[in-house]
Formats: C-alpha cells, sequence, structure tokens
C-alpha cells in the first residue's frame, strides 16, 4: 500500500505548516522589558550564585542550548526537570537563585507547585499564554506567540527555542546584531524546508520501512532536538522512539543495531560534528541503519541550510516532524491525535 496523504490532514499537520508563520511573529514580538534588562544587570554583576533551568518534556529539552551557554559564560547553572525540583531538591532554589522557567502553557500542575514554593527568588518566565498563571506572577516574562495548538508540542516548541536562543544574547552578553542577524533565517528558511513537506514525507516514509526500534542522538545544543524528538515521537505516531547523546548511544545501545533499527544522528557543530558524522558511518557498517540531520545529509528531508548558526537547533526538529507523519501513515492513524493524554498536565 502506498502513502496516503489525506491520513495526515488535520490540526498537527496545520500547526507544523504554521510554524514559519508564528516564528516571524515571536521574532517580530521579542523585546526585553525593563525588568528582564535589571535580571540581566543583576547576573551580569554577580547577583545570582546560580541559575535554574527548569520545565518538563519539550520545555526541559528545549532549555539545553541556554543551558550550556549560561554556563560557558561563567554563570553556575543547573538544568533540573521541574518535578525533580520540587520534590527532590527544592533546597536549590533560594534568594540568591535566578529562576528560568520554561511552559508553553503556564499553567500545569508542576508550574503552580513551583510558584507556591519558590519562596523570594526571582523568576524569569518563558511562556506562550500572557494570561496564565506562570506569565502573572513571574518577575519578568518573555512571551512567544504561538497561539492555539492541536496537541503534540510543534509551534510551541520552535517558538520557545526561538524565545531562548534570543535571551541567551541578552543574559550571556552576546552580540546583539549577530543574534538578530541569524535568529531573522529561522522563519524564511523554515518556510523553504516545509514548501516540500510531501515530498519530506514521501521521503521518510520509505526510508522507515521495517523498522522496528527508533534512535535520535546528537550532541551539544542537538540534544533539545533528540530529547524532544523522542518525546513528540511517541506522542504523535505512536512510534516507540528514544533521544540520546551520540555518547551515550554507543554506552550500551549501539549493541541494539541491526537491519530493524534506525538511528537519526544530528550533526552537530565544532569538534562534535566530525564524531556524529562517524557514528552514522559505524551504525551502517555493524548492520543498521542511520542518517545525519544537518548541512551534508545525504537525505533532502534532513538536509539543513548551511552554516551553523542560532537558528539551527530550531530547524533541527523539522525532519523530525516530517518523520513524526510518515511513521503516523505506515500505522494508517492520523498524526498528533491524543487518545491517554490532555495537552495541558494536571496530575502528577
Amino acid at each position: 500500500m502506498g502513502l496516503d496523504y489525506s491520513l495526515l490532514e488535520g490540526g498537527y499537520l496545520r500547526d507544523l505548516l504554521d510554524e514559519p508563520r508564528v516564528l516571524e511573529q515571536t521574532f517580530a514580538g521579542l523585546q526585553a522589558s525593563v525588568a528582564l534588562a535589571s535580571l540581566a544587570r543583576d547576573l551580569a554583576r554577580g547577583k545570582f550564585r546560580k541559575v535554574v533551568l527548569t520545565g518538563m518534556g519539550g520545555s526541559f529539552y528545549a532549555l539545553q542550548p541556554l543551558f550550556f551557554s549560561l554556563n560557558r559564560s561563567g554563570c553556575i547553572t543547573l538544568l533540573v526537570e521541574t518535578s525533580e525540583l520540587i520534590h527532590s531538591m527544592p533546597e536549590a532554589i533560594d534568594a540568591n537563585t535566578l529562576l528560568i522557567v520554561l511552559s508553553q502553557s503556564g499553567r500545569s500542575v508542576e508550574m503552580l507547585r513551583l510558584l507556591d514554593m519558590r519562596g523570594s527568588a526571582p523568576v524569569l518566565a518563558v511562556t506562550n499564554h500572557a494570561d496564565a498563571d506562570l506569565a502573572k506572577r513571574a518577575d519578568a516574562v518573555v512571551l512567544t506567540r504561538a497561539g492555539d495548538e492541536f496537541s503534540v508540542s510543534s509551534k510551541t516548541y520552535v517558538t520557545s527555542l526561538l524565545a531562548l536562543q534570543w535571551l541567551r544574547s541578552v543574559l550571556c552578553a552576546g552580540e546583539r546584531d549577530k543574534t538578530s542577524e541569524e535568529l531573522a533565517e529561522a522563519a524564511p528558511a523554515a518556510e523553504r524546508y516545509l514548501n516540500d513537506w510531501r515530498d519530506h514525507v514521501r521521503e521518510l516514509w520509505s526510508e522507515m520501512e521495517g523498522v522496528k526500534h527508533l534512535f535520535l542522538v546528537g550532541r551539544g545544543d542537538s540534544l533539545a532536538t533528540v530529547g524532544t524528538g523522542g518525546l513528540i515521537l511517541k506522542e504523535s505516531a505512536k512510534f516507540h522512539a528514544e533521544g540520546m547523546s551520540s555518547a551515550a548511544f554507543r554506552h550500551g545501545p549501539f549493541e541494539m543495531v541491526s537491519p530493524g533499527v534506525f538511528v537519526l544522528v544530528c550533526e552537530g557543530e565544532g569538534a562534535a560534528a566530525p564524531l556524529n558524522k562517524g557514528l552514522v558511518d559505524d551504525v551502517r557498517k555493524a548492520g543498521g541503519r542511520a542518517a545525519l540531520v544537518g548541512s551534508i545529509a545525504e537525505i533532502a528531508a534532513c538536509r539543513l541550510p548551511a552554516p551553523w548558526a542560532l537558528a539551527t537547533p530550531i530547524l533541527e526538529i523539522l525532519p523530525v516532524q516530517m518523520l513524526s507523519l510518515a511513521l503516523a501513515a505506515r500505522a494508517d492513524r492520523e498524526p498528533g491525535k491524543f487518545q491517554l493524554i490532555t495537552k495541558v498536565t494536571t496530575v502528577e
């Protein structure tokens, strides 16, 4: 049986195709408030002993690039899942801690509990809803403009990552002009890619024939992509996929490599890029199947603009989203349709 595009029609696909518009809208609205500028100055002056980044699900994974950037800039920074922050290490939060909280809804159960227990710790919120509790109770807010979303995080993820990449330049004393120039490319690059979405889905639909196990791996900023990718493939296509670092994959899961295993590897940047390209070759030599996501990808659906820029981590998720459509079509199901969960988690 061939690929039936009619299976893909629905709210999830509409959200994916709307990503260029909401990226442009969010980018246009990213203006530092007085409160945000004040927090940035306090951070630069050493007022905070540490920064704690927190979120759940895709919001947690999206914080990875900011986590690396803050630590490189000299800020002691922790990245902790919100539920674990509340229950396992609440002592990490005090008056000398800057809490950076990412929540698309701003009203999940973990966010509400965190706000109740944060004491006098200042909160910088990144959220999609200005009227949510998180936005109303935060000391500063970075607002994304993804609008309503059907189910699986798609528009809200890319706009959140765009906002966080912009936030790097504010908190880490980056080059604002360079940041604006590189992030301005996110929306038009996403539009160029998504114009060929049917071709991308067909190509990946063919690649997934006979695949039983799927791994998404990468290093550095790409950990955001592989973590979120593993999550959304389970949610949208009901296909079990694991996201992990390339090094973690070599430390054990590589033993699973076989013709039924497919490894999607993010190329990354710098010294990590050759290591990731080498992993693709090693998986193939061991009898598995693998593809690279990056500027030199063999598969057109996985090929991204070059060179690496701040917009690249945003664009890396697009091939994974196309993969979610392909896997859903192979299973004869509508992608992104929730059966057991809801958009906002209200029970821990």
